[in-house]
């Protein structure tokens, strides 16, 4: 019986989504959204949800500069996804969503160094900002096919993984994965997005998973003034990504690009050079002599963040103990600590690195790092709060 229901779903969903034409036969309609009869119930999604009727697009088209142009998702896998990153019903106190923690505006970070969990409880670190990297896809993964492993501790290897410990913290959301599908189950706008995403009305942990995979690896931050900056000087002069160009930009003001030689200079080799790949994975910097979180694997190492719209997203650090950009700018001026873990990129001989930044030296920084800011992607409709 249970296949007999699914297959007329998804005989349903293929017929809809045939060109149907009109009684006048002048206009033609997709339906996306249907029920076992095909019909459309796109109004009864709309009830709750302000997603349009034809599913927006998550492909991306990447800079000139990059090499690679193109990588397409499955928009109604994405759009599964997006619900589910933003509903609050999907944690134990049904107050808590994945967005609680990454606010669109501020890159998909927080506002606060540990961020607000289920049942009055916080998070153990600082959220990290999902909107501080170039392409997700193109970026997270398994280490050992060249990916970079999610959370502070580089601990989990896929955005799957990642979503389902967070389901599962108790300080974060507190679920389980069989209530997360009974929660799920709860709404009957889940039925048919479930069917346009995957042909199926059948809702599991790995249609869940894999949705908010798609909708998270759709995320890419790639037009800031430092982007379309870099393209155009790319276009006009075919420079190698293996050679970064060290030179001023017409496009910025003398600080910026002041600032951008600071960056290339005594950032970039752990924090990334052109599009923002990391030069280190792990490392530490030097907060303390001692750690109270200890990091990966005890060693008081944490992950190396890359920095786009790294001007929106403080508190800085795993623990948030930097509430701005200059802070953390001064503390690599002359506040590194000498522990025994030390990154070599931190060292000057046997004794930490002391920058000694001059106060202009420090604007000029900051003034770079803030063309790092991708409005688009700040207010990009595919990427926000779907939820009337």
């Amino acid at each position: 019986m249970k296949l007999f229901k699914n297959t007329v779903w998804l005989f349903a969903i293929c017929c809809a989504a045939l060109l149907v034409s009109c009684d006048k036969g002048l206009e033609t309609e997709i339906i996306y959204y249907a029920d076992s009869e095909g019909n459309d119930i796109y109004p009864m999604i709309s009830e709750k949800l302000d997603i349009p009727k034809i599913p927006l697009s998550y492909d991306q088209n990447f800079p000139s500069y990059y090499g690679r142009s193109f990588s397409s998702f499955e928009n109604n896998i994405a759009t599964l996804g997006r619900v589910i990153f933003y509903d609050t019903n999907l944690s134990h106190d049904r107050n808590i969503s994945c967005a609680s923690c990454h606010d669109q505006k501020l890159g998909f970070a927080d506002a606060k160094a540990f961020s607000d969990g289920v049942n009055g409880r916080t998070t153990a670190r600082n959220s990290l900002a999902l909107g501080a990297v170039f392409s997700f896809r193109e970026y997270y993964g398994n280490p050992a096919n060249g990916g970079i492993p999610f959370f502070w501790d580089n601990s989990a290897n896929t955005v799957q993984e990642q979503s389902k410990r967070t389901f599962a913290n108790e300080d974060e959301m507190n679920m389980k994965m069989p209530e997360v599908i009974e929660r799920i189950k709860e709404e009957e706008f889940y039925k048919p997005l479930f069917v346009a995403a995957y042909g199926s009305s059948e809702i599991n942990e790995d249609g869940v998973l894999n949705a908010i995979s798609e909708f998270v690896s759709a995320m890419g931050s790639y037009d800031s003034k430092y982007d379309r900056a870099l393209a155009n000087h790319f276009d006009n002069n075919s420079f190698s990504l293996n050679n970064v160009p060290h030179v001023d930009f017409p496009e910025f003001t003398v600080a910026e690009n002041k600032g951008k030689k600071l960056y290339l200079n005594h950032c970039a080799s752990c924090h990334g050079e052109t599009n923002g790949f990391p030069g280190l994975i792990e490392a530490n910097n030097g907060l303390d002599l001692v750690y109270e979180d200890t990091g990966i694997d005890g060693q008081s190492l944490f992950k190396v963040p890359t920095l786009r719209n790294v001007a929106l997203t403080g508190p800085f650090m795993h623990d948030g103990r930097f509430e701005t950009l200059e802070e953390v700018v001064d503390h690599y001026s002359s506040n590194i600590k000498a522990h025994k873990n030390l990154s070599s990129n931190l060292m000057d001989g046997n004794n930490p690195m002391k920058f000694n930044f001059s106060k202009e030296d420090k604007e000029n920084l900051v003034a770079f790092l803030h063309t790092f800011t991708d409005q688009d992607f700040l207010t990009a409709e595919k990427y926000s709060d779907p939820f009337k």
